[in-house]
């Protein structure tokens, strides 16, 4: 394992490592806020769904209480 810091300077690979994972981790994060489903800040865009995806919601019928 020290023979791949003899080829490579630590601190510039390790920079170059953590750049990438923040570019990478950036670009999954806005890829995920640019849909409905998995937009947390927003939530769903519900113009855009379709009829069978929103129902509306009726009440339960009355049942008696147990007493």
């Amino acid at each position: 394992m020290w023979r791949i810091w003899v080829l490579f300077d630590p601190r510039r690979a390790l920079v170059t490592l953590f750049v990438f994972l923040l570019t990478l981790a950036l670009v999954i994060h806005f890829i995920l806020l640019s849909t409905d489903r998995f937009n947390w800040l927003d939530g769903p865009n519900h113009d855009r769904l379709v009829g069978s995806q929103v129902q509306e919601m009726t009440p339960l019928p009355q049942t008696p209480k147990a007493q």
